[in-house]
């Protein structure tokens, strides 16, 4: 009998490790571009990321930025890759805490226009149609719209998804210009760069957050974090981060982030009731 309950015992181990071992962790991207181009980006990144770590990290993203801050707002990522001003409402109303960011970097939003009208400056926007990404995309948006609102120009903004959605409309010349980031106009096809002129830039800020839900315990986070650091150390890890226009990762804590809420910026709210 105490062999039986032996092996009884034995095998309940075995399928609690399996369990623990298996447990699914989601990782949201956030959709600067399609869901397409952000699986290939990245599904090989947190395939990566689960084998160093030996956690089931897959991957997730939205439709568009408002879904996923909802769903950021709701705690449905376990890890999530998110704007600087999304790191600062989430990390208050949810409580997502930043482990990494990337190093040596700072955000710096643009405004572009197509190469072949005449519009060299924000000042000759006064009264067009922009495209922006969404309303709460940080550099992309709302300090491109504050900017033209300080100055005094009055347009129409137009929110059409993604950074991707943005470029593509405008080079096109389906909007007069448009609000993007530095990162994603460089990852952008030279085919859609060489139709666009960049007019306007932001300040620098700190960088998209790596943040984890509260709901993770201590371990698994730093299992997390030394994965995503371990990154910058092998070949593949370098081939990987270049493949989305990284020079390396860095670890992070919270207060990196204050230069953002000096801005003092109110446009989203906490989890939606």
């Amino acid at each position: 009998m105490c062999r039986i309950m032996f092996f009884i015992v034995v095998l309940m181990s075995f399928s609690l490790a399996g369990f623990a071992q298996t447990k699914t962790l989601t990782f949201g991207i956030v959709p600067q571009q399609s869901t397409k181009r952000l699986a290939t980006l990245w599904t090989p990144i947190l395939q990566q990321l689960s084998q160093q770590s030996e956690l089931n990290i897959v991957f997730r993203t939205a439709k568009d930025i408002p879904t996923f801050e909802l769903r950021l707002a709701n705690g449905e990522y376990d890890i999530a890759y998110m704007n600087p001003y999304h790191y600062v409402v989430f990390s208050k109303s949810v409580g997502y805490n930043a482990i990494a960011k990337q190093k040596d970097k700072s955000i710096k939003g643009v405004i572009v226009s197509n190469s072949d009208n005449d519009i060299k400056s924000i000042n000759d926007l006064e009264g067009a149609r922009l495209a922006f990404p969404a309303p709460g995309a940080f550099a992309a948006s709302i300090l491109p719209r504050a900017e033209l609102r300080k100055n005094g120009i009055s347009f129409t903004p137009v929110y059409v998804s993604s950074h991707d959605s943005v470029y593509l409309n405008v080079s096109k010349g389906f909007f007069s210009a448009g609000g993007g980031i530095q990162r994603t106009l460089n990852n952008m096809q030279d085919t859609v760069t060489s139709e666009l002129t960049t007019i306007w830039q932001t300040a620098e800020y700190t960088p998209h957050a790596f943040a984890t839900h509260p709901r993770l315990g201590q371990i698994t986070r730093k299992k997390i974090v030394e994965a995503l650091l371990h990154l910058n150390k092998s070949d593949q890890g370098q081939v990987l981060l270049k493949s989305i226009n990284f020079k390396g990762l860095e670890s992070a804590v919270d207060s990196d982030w204050d230069d953002v809420r000096a801005l003092d910026i109110e446009t989203l709210t906490g989890p939606s009731k």
